[in-house]
């Protein structure tokens, strides 16, 4: 009863991911990120690009957990 059952098999080779694979991504997120950073951060007032309250609303919890002044 020393056999195992199972037979003995190779771990899988890991195979590095080259940089231009994730560069475009990179960048994706990158934008993404601005531009959810622009409409919590300065999405009110002289630099709004999007009239009314609508955005302000949506964002404002997220403005004073992130220790953006908005009123």
């Amino acid at each position: 009863m020393a056999q195992s059952a199972a037979p003995a098999t190779a771990a899988p080779a890991i195979t590095p991911i080259s940089l231009k694979a994730i560069a475009p991504w990179a960048v994706f997120v990158g934008v993404v990120m601005l531009v959810l950073l622009y409409f919590v951060g300065a999405e009110q007032g002289a630099t709004s690009l999007i009239s009314g309250e609508g955005v302000h609303e949506w964002v404002h919890d997220g403005r004073h957990l992130l220790g953006f002044p908005c009123h």
